[in-house]
């Protein structure tokens, strides 16, 4: 069956097998257009923001910085370059813990004009550097302006060169590379390019804001990946709680034969790669494997429009866009933000946390991080920070697990939550690779459903790390 008519088979509104329905609670921030984030005080830029290799600083302490220079680069094959997202000088290589729990090395930035160098005897002082775009102007720098492109005569090495070079990661969380996504595979073809506009996480309404408001570089950038791994078809993927962003992506399509816009379930997590290449075409990726493997690349919208900048006008990834929500913050917002800017400044930029805020997350409720210190640098792949307020935070005390099925039935890789993290509890990690561990997505609708409240991601997300960091010490 050709991938058309795989398409046509499916023309109702599309969706996956199990899964769960949590409470969506997007209407705090949907509403909330895109503002810009003044310039902190100071950025901490990651070496490690990425899948893959970390990079090394090649630049010295109290060096200017202009916005889009390089701070830290790699020579691995797996690996993103890390740039500057404000005008000032760096600092010395420092330690700084990741949202997600991690440690990294960062380069920190202290913003600000360059101090002016001394003249010459009998030359004219230098005039000042430029300042940096702030406000609109950065808004539409990022976001705005004209879009229109012939993908069809791009050559695409030197788009895959451009997206390197940007640094681009996926912005959905996972942050894998994006030059290595859609490098063309000569065993793997691509038959299809899969924009991910779904946003299934309660709360976070980052992508649904830039469907609305920058379709142009969306579609822009998803032409460009198209051309670069040799996809005939490009789909747009949106679940129908955003029927809105349906409309905005719909229309910027119209024209476009090779592209079009499907509706799918509200469910989570239809944000998932393989849960959507299942509700979109109907190929499974197999356990272990990749999109690639059923002709597939799936890319977020955030980071369709980071490959339009990058390519068109020559721009790194240094601004992302954030949902930050909840009903623990005071003026719930959607944020473009410098790469590197504190959680706190943030916060503080949407008024702060409510008397009643009791969690702050990185992400949302299913897939994030609790924040333990708010000086929490933003990486490329933050896409939300939620507050929840002490109403939202389920307290009822774990009990033993009593063999209800429920993780089973909610486990969209129809994978044996209960067995797999008994297995990582009491040390048997073979037993609990034997029940495909690995294959985890670590989404949350296993503990989401269980009526023991047993912290069953926790132990998946323990037991993977446990498997990869044996092999590689061996």
């Amino acid at each position: 069956m050709s991938l058309a008519d795989v398409l046509v088979r499916f023309t109702d509104t599309k969706t996956f097998r199990r899964g769960v329905h949590p409470p969506q609670r997007k209407a705090a921030s949907a509403g909330a257009a895109i503002e810009v984030l003044p310039d902190p005080e100071s950025v901490m830029i990651a070496l490690h923001q990425h899948t893959g290799a970390p990079c090394e600083p090649v630049v010295k302490p109290r060096a200017y910085l202009s916005v889009g220079d390089r701070v830290g680069q790699s020579k691995a094959a797996v690996s993103a370059d890390v740039h500057a997202s404000v005008a000032g000088a760096a600092g010395a290589v420092t330690a700084v813990t990741l949202p997600n729990g991690r440690r990294s090395l960062a380069v920190p930035i202290k913003a600000g004009p360059p101090k002016p160098a001394p003249a010459k005897e009998g030359e004219a002082t230098p005039p000042p550097p430029p300042a940096p775009l702030a406000g609109r102007a950065l808004y539409d720098d990022i976001l705005g302006g004209d879009w229109s492109i012939d993908a069809a005569n791009a050559d695409r090495g030197a788009i895959i060169a451009a997206i390197r070079a940007a640094g681009l990661v996926g912005q959905g969380g996972a942050a894998f590379p994006t030059h290595i996504k859609l490098m063309p595979n000569p065993a793997k073809p691509v038959s299809l390019v899969l924009l991910n506009g779904c946003e299934c996480e309660p709360y976070l309404t980052a992508d649904h804001r830039l469907m609305l408001e920058a379709p142009g570089p969306i579609v822009a950038g998803l032409r460009l990946a198209m051309r670069a791994c040799g996809a005939a078809k490009g789909v747009i993927a949106i679940e129908d709680n955003k029927p809105d962003a349906i409309a905005s992506m719909t229309a910027t399509v119209a024209a476009d034969a090779d592209i079009q816009v499907v509706t799918c379930q509200t469910k989570y997590p239809m944000g998932g790669e393989r849960q959507l290449i299942v509700a979109v075409c109907g190929r499974e990726v197999p356990t272990g494997g990749l999109p690639l493997d059923v002709g597939v690349v799936v890319v977020n919208v955030g980071t369709s429009a980071a490959i339009a900048r990058a390519a068109l006008r020559g721009k790194p990834l240094t601004h992302r866009v954030v949902s930050v929500t909840g009903s623990g913050l005071v003026h719930p917002r959607n944020l473009l933000v410098p790469i590197g800017a504190s959680i706190a400044s943030l916060l503080d930029y949407c008024g702060g946390l409510r008397p009643d805020a009791r969690r702050i997350i990185a992400g949302g409720p299913m897939m994030g991080f609790t924040v333990v210190d708010t000086a929490t640098p933003v990486t490329k792949g933050t896409s939300g920070i939620t507050v929840l307020a002490a109403a939202d935070v389920d307290r009822i005390a774990q009990t033993a697990c009593v063999r209800c099925g429920r993780c089973l039935d909610a486990c969209p890789l129809g994978l044996m939550p209960t067995k797999i993290a008994h297995a990582v509890k009491f040390g048997q990690m073979d037993l609990a690779q034997k029940y495909d561990l690995m294959a985890c997505c670590e989404c949350g609708c296993c503990a989401y459903v269980c009526p023991a409240r047993v912290p069953l991601v926790q132990y998946l997300r323990t037991g993977k790390g446990n498997v990869m960091r044996a092999s590689r010490e061996k």
